[in-house]
């Protein structure tokens, strides 16, 4: 079972994959693949995979359209299984930096989670340790962090959970 099945089902994934699709506007967030796993991911998947900070993420090509879909999307969803990242397997949450602080968001680019209403979210962030595992990783790997993007709810900050 995923982290977020009790909020989003693969089969709603499978169906949108609006996570897995970039621009070139939102190219910086392509998820990054950990130096530990890089290459599995490599010989996995056939590629290569370029430095971004301290980790890697995919050298995207870009269609006609300017759009670059991840080359570990199926037509079953992700093929990276124990190697998916973890910028999707908590997808579309995420760790923001905010000033000196550190906060979960969630994306409202993924419709069917974000039409929950707030306070479940916040729940769910809170509930069987989501949130420590998130800022957890984040300490970790800190170039998971992100800026934060204005207008995107903050559900927890590090120094509340």
């Amino acid at each position: 079972m995923s982290m977020l099945e009790s909020i989003l089902s693969p089969r709603s994934c499978r169906n949108c994959r609006v996570c897995c699709g970039f621009t070139r506007e939102d190219i910086w967030e392509i998820p990054l693949i950990y130096k530990e796993n890089r290459t599995s991911v490599e010989k996995m998947l056939g590629v290569g995979l370029v430095p971004r900070g301290k980790e890697f993420v995919f050298d995207m090509d870009f269609n006609s359209n300017g759009v670059s879909y991840c080359p570990a999307l199926s037509e079953n969803g992700c093929t990276l299984g124990e190697l998916k990242p973890f910028d999707c397997a908590v997808w579309p949450f995420r760790v923001n930096a905010l000033g000196d602080m550190r906060v979960i968001t969630v994306s409202p680019v993924c419709e069917t989670v974000f039409s929950l209403p707030l306070k479940t979210l916040s729940d769910f962030v809170r509930k069987d340790g989501f949130a420590e595992k998130m800022f957890t990783e984040a300490h970790m790997h800190p170039d998971i962090v992100k800026p934060y993007i204005g207008g995107y709810p903050i559900l927890a900050v590090e120094k509340d959970i």
